[in-house]
């Protein structure tokens, strides 16, 4: 088999996927030249042949330029960026259709979300049955696209991963330590949040919610690890809500060894706006999470979140509904940190890395 792999952008998150990839097959990859906010990989991690083409991103609709040559060589299986907006790969899909039909192509895509209406949902029926099979980040996703029409036999649920390698050897090194009770100077429960701070996490919801705890008596403390437009906000909100002795604004922190104790040691991770890849990270370290139960609207990764195990739901929009859940998490778990810990351990280990990624890709792609 000579394998091509490809996607709209090399998301720097991906590199260990790509390398295990690279090393498991022997493949090549193309990338489109789009860096949007994410930061790219290297590309001499990869041992292949690399080539970079340009994206062209009008939010509504995309297009990679030469995608459709690829074709032209002499690879017998294709993995590629599966989005419905994405102009090249419908005439990838079609002029394979009509040209090279002994090829075999396989999308890579997050899926649908269930928010679809009639045309989408006949886009995802024609796009993803021109194709051999498919790669979906979730479960649920699968499931709406086999509901929609989509030949579950086609269908592979393939999750995500950071660097879990890496992770792992970090992770089998921490132990409990008193950072917070240090920092805070009390006993109270820790929440931390890792990522990026941007308005569309909703961080006002847990600021509201942290204070509403602190009127009826319960306390918290929240360490958030990450930077961003939203910062200088949030520190006036705080200031308002006088919950200042209870918010640590930790800063962005790029070593990993350091997020991984502020995880390790922090009791529950609260993101109330979609939680994408900051699941992945905070269960690998064994701290459960909360996020919004507006799934149509989530990021593939709150499949992780398994309730009343490796975290929680509130109601989308609603700081009383956080607040409460928050209390709740705590009332329920007081007693069994360390069985969490295990749970959100299990989840990442048994599904979101890339050794259970690349066992997946192997049946498919040696077997289909």
């Amino acid at each position: 088999m000579k394998l091509l792999i490809h996607s709209n952008k090399a998301s720097h998150y991906r590199a260990p996927i790509y390398q295990l990839l690279d090393k498991t097959f022997k493949c090549d990859f193309c990338f489109g030249d789009d860096e949007g906010s994410n930061k790219i990989m290297d590309y001499s991690l990869l041992t292949g042949n690399v080539e970079e083409i340009h994206s062209v991103d009008w939010g509504v609709v995309e297009f990679q330029l030469g995608m459709v040559k690829q074709l032209r060589k002499d690879y017998d299986t294709y993995v590629i960026y599966g989005a419905t907006r994405c102009v090249s790969t419908w005439l990838f899909l079609i002029t394979r259709k009509l040209f090279y039909p002994r090829k075999r192509v396989f999308g890579w895509s997050h899926g649908m979300l269930g928010k679809e209406g009639p045309i989408k949902r006949f886009l995802y029926r024609t796009m993803f049955g021109m194709m051999t099979g498919a790669f979906i980040y979730n479960e649920r996703s699968t499931n709406l696209m086999i509901a929609c029409g989509i030949p579950g036999n086609k269908l592979h649920t393939i999750y995500n991963s950071l660097a879990y390698d890496q992770q792992l050897q970090i992770r089998n090194s921490l132990r409990a330590t008193s950072l917070y009770k240090n920092h805070f100077g009390n006993d109270y429960n820790n929440i931390v949040f890792i990522g990026r701070l941007t308005t569309v996490k909703r961080f006002d919801l847990l600021l509201e919610a942290v204070a509403k705890l602190k009127a009826r008596g319960e306390f918290v403390n929240v360490t958030f690890i990450g930077d961003g437009v939203e910062r200088n906000s949030m520190e006036r909100r705080v200031d308002e809500l006088g919950i200042s002795n209870q918010i640590w604004f930790y800063g962005a922190c790029y070593d990993e060894q350091n997020n991984a104790e502020l995880i390790y040691n922090a009791d529950l991770c609260v993101s109330p706006g979609n939680i994408g890849l900051t699941a992945m990270h905070v269960l690998m370290f064994g701290c459960p999470a909360i996020t919004n139960d507006d799934f149509n609207h989530q990021m593939p990764e709150f499949e992780a979140i398994q309730k009343g195990k490796s975290g929680a739901f509130f109601k989308v929009g609603d700081s009383s509904s956080l607040a409460e859940t928050i209390s709740y998490w705590f009332a329920e778990h007081k007693d069994d940190r360390e069985a969490v810990r295990l749970a959100c351990y299990h989840e990442i280990d048994s599904k979101w890395n890339t050794h259970n990624q690349i066992r997946i890709f192997k049946d498919v792609l040696q077997h289909d």
